[in-house]
C-alpha cells in the first residue's frame, strides 16, 4: 500500500495535456545534443582535470588505491573506470572524459524515469529540461571529475530502491542490491549517503508493525553496504584525510556546532547558486519555487518529499559530524531532488490559476521564463560556442608548428601539470624547454596578488635565458596582472617577434639578445 502512494503522481486540478509529455522528451534530446557537442568539442584538459589525468596515467591500478597526487581525491571504482579507458581508447581526452560523458547521457535517461513517474506531465517537463540544461550538472558530464559519475548513481539507486518500499525481498534481491550498492559504494564517494536516504524514508514510510520486521529482513543486504563502506574508508578515505592542504579545503563547508543554524541556511541558500546552477539573482527566485514546491508536495504525496528529502538530510548530518563537506561540486549529486521540488512549485503556481490575471499564474509565468528561459538560452548558446577553460593543447601545436631550430621554450610554473601531460603529445623532451619554478602570485582567492619577491624570482628565471636567440614563452592558469608583469619584464627585448593566444593559455616569442640590459626589478 506504501509503495502504492509514493508512487502516485501529483496532479494538479487542470487536464495534462499530452503535449508535456513530448515536451519531456524534447528535454531529454535538448539535454543529449548540449552534452555530446561538449564532449566533442574536446577542449583541453584544464588544470583541476589534469591533476586527477596524471596520476590515472602514471600509476598502476593498486597505487591508484594510494592517497592521489596534486591534492586529488578521488573514489578508487572511478579511477579504475578510468585507467580502463585509456588502456583501450588511448591516453587523450576522449578516453578520460567518456565516463563522465555516459554518466551524464545515463543520467538524463534516469531522471527521465524518475520524474515522468512521480510528477504530472507538467511538472516532469519542467524538471526535465532544468535537468538538461542548468550549467553545473551540464558542465560536469563533460569534465574529468567524479561528480557527473555521483549523479548518474545517485538517480540509479533511486530508481532500484524507491519503488521497494517496505515488500519483503528475496534472498536474490538482497544479494543483488547489496552487491550493486556495495560495488557503487567504490565508485562514487556519496553513495552511501543516498542509500542511507532512502532506506531511512523506506524505514519511515512502512507501517509501525512492518518496521523493525523489513530491518531484520533487509539486514544482509545493509551488511553488505556497511562491509564495502568500511574497506573503503581504511583502505583509501583514511589516507585522503591524511592530506591537509585538502581537507584545510573543506574547513568552510562544515558547521561551528550542531546549534549553527546559520551555516545550515547559508549551506541551503549557497545550494541553489552552485551547485543547482540557479545564477545573478535567480536563485532567490528558485528558493521561493522550492518552498512552494514542498507545500504542494506535502499537501498531495507526503511520502514522495520524505523520499527526496531523505538523502539531503543524511548528508547535511554527515556534514555537521564532520564527515563530508556540503558544498558546491561535493553535493551536486542532490540536485536532482531539489530540481524535481522546484519544478513541482513552478507548476503549481500555473495549474492553480484559472484566469491568465490571476497573480499566481503571472508569478508562474514569471518563475517559468527566469528560471526555464535562462538556462535553456545558456546551455543552447553551447551548441554553437562550447566551454573552454585553458586551452593549452591549441597553443602548443602552434608553438611546435612555428618553433625554428635552436628555439627554446619557456614554461611559466602556473601551467607546468598541464604541460607535463602534454608535451610526450607533442614530442617535447626535457632537453627542450626550461619549466620554470615559481609563479609571480602569492595567496588565493581575492587575496591572490603579485609578489614583489616572487616577480623577483621570474624575472631572475628570464634574465638566465639570455644566452638563447628566440624563446617561446608559454603561459596558463595566468591572471591579466601576471601577463602585465610579465610584458613589463619582457620591455629591454620588445618588440616580441609573434604571439598566439587562446582562452586561459597564450604564447610570447621574443629574440633573447646578449647584449639585451638586464630586467628591471618590481
Amino acid at each position: 500500500m506504501t509503495q502504492a502512494v509514493v508512487q502516485k503522481r501529483i496532479t494538479s486540478p487542470l487536464p495534462q495535456p499530452k503535449a508535456f509529455r513530448r515536451l519531456a522528451i524534447a528535454g531529454v534530446v535538448f539535454g543529449g545534443l548540449v552534452r555530446s557537442i561538449q564532449y566533442l568539442s574536446n577542449r583541453s584538459l584544464w588544470e583541476d582535470e589534469v591533476n586527477l589525468a596524471l596520476n590515472i596515467v602514471d600509476r598502476y591500478y593498486l597505487e591508484l588505491l594510494q592517497p592521489l597526487d596534486y591534492n586529488q581525491a578521488a573514489p578508487p571504482g572511478f579511477l579504475f573506470i578510468e585507467k580502463f579507458a585509456i588502456q583501450i581508447f588511448g591516453n587523450n581526452e576522449y578516453a578520460l572524459r567518456l565516463f563522465p560523458f555516459i554518466a551524464g547521457l545515463v543520467s538524463l535517461f534516469l531522471f527521465y524515469k524518475l520524474a515522468t513517474r512521480y510528477l504530472a506531465d507538467r511538472a516532469a517537463a519542467i524538471a526535465i529540461f532544468l535537468f538538461a540544461s542548468l550549467p553545473y550538472l551540464l558542465y560536469y558530464a563533460t569534465e574529468l571529475k567524479q561528480y557527473s559519475s555521483d549523479v548518474m548513481v545517485a538517480l540509479l539507486l533511486c530508481w532500484l530502491l524507491i519503488p521497494l518500499g517496505d515488500r519483503p525481498l528475496t534472498w536474490l534481491e538482497k544479494l543483488g542490491l547489496g552487491g550493486l550498492g556495495a560495488v557503487f559504494i567504490w565508485i562514487s564517494h556519496p553513495t552511501i549517503f543516498v542509500l542511507a536516504g532512502i532506506e531511512l524514508a523506506n524505514f519511515l514510510r512502512a507501517p509501525h508493525s512492518r518496521r523493525w520486521r523489513m530491518l531484520g529482513e533487509r539486514s544482509p543486504m545493509y551488511a553488505l553496504w556497511l562491509l564495502s563502506f568500511a574497506g573503503l574508508y581504511f583502505l583509501t578515505i583514511v589516507g585522503t584525510l591524511e592530506n591537509d592542504i585538502l581537507t584545510g579545503s573543506w574547513d568552510d563547508r562544515y558547521p561551528n556546532s550542531f546549534l549553527d543554524i546559520v551555516w545550515l541556511f547559508d549551506a541551503l541558500g549557497r545550494f541553489f547558486y552552485n551547485p543547482l546552477g540557479f545564477q545573478g539573482r535567480t536563485d532567490g527566485i528558485a528558493i521561493v519555487a522550492f518552498l512552494i514546491g514542498c507545500v504542494a508536495i506535502w499537501r498531495n504525496n507526503r511520502q514522495l518529499l520524505l523520499i527526496v528529502s531523505a538523502p539531503v538530510f543524511v548528508t547535511l548530518l554527515a556534514a555537521y559530524l564532520e564527515s563530508y563537506p556540503f558544498r558546491e561540486r561535493l553535493v551536486l549529486f542532490l540536485t536532482p531532488f531539489f530540481i524535481l521540488i522546484v519544478a513541482e512549485g513552478i507548476s503549481t503556481l500555473l495549474a492553480k490559476s484559472k484566469s491568465p490575471k490571476n497573480i499566481g499564474f503571472v508569478l508562474g509565468i514569471f518563475m517559468a521564463v527566469t528560471l526555464l528561459g535562462l538556462p535553456i538560452f545558456r546551455a543552447g548558446s553551447l551548441v554553437f560556442q562550447p566551454t573552454q577553460i585553458e586551452e593549452m593543447k591549441p597553443v602548443l601545436a602552434y608553438i611546435k608548428a612555428h618553433q625554428e631550430p635552436g628555439d627554446r621554450l619557456y614554461v611559466y610554473a602556473a601551467g607546468r601539470n598541464q604541460f607535463a601531460y602534454y608535451a610526450p603529445r607533442f614530442g617535447y623532451e626535457p632537453d627542450d624547454y626550461v619549466m620554470g619554478s615559481q609563479t609571480m602570485v602569492e595567496g588565493g582567492g581575492r587575496d591572490r596578488a603579485i609578489s614583489p619577491r616572487r616577480l623577483r624570482q621570474v624575472r631572475q628565471e628570464i634574465r638566465q635565458l639570455r644566452g638563447n636567440d628566440r624563446v617561446w614563452f608559454l603561459f596558463a592558469r595566468t591572471s591579466k596582472e601576471e601577463e602585465r608583469a610579465f610584458l613589463s619584464t619582457m620591455e629591454p627585448f620588445a618588440p616580441g617577434l609573434d604571439a598566439f593566444e587562446k582562452p586561459g593559455a597564450f604564447t610570447y616569442l621574443y629574440r633573447m639578445k646578449r647584449n639585451a640590459p638586464a630586467t628591471s626589478s618590481p
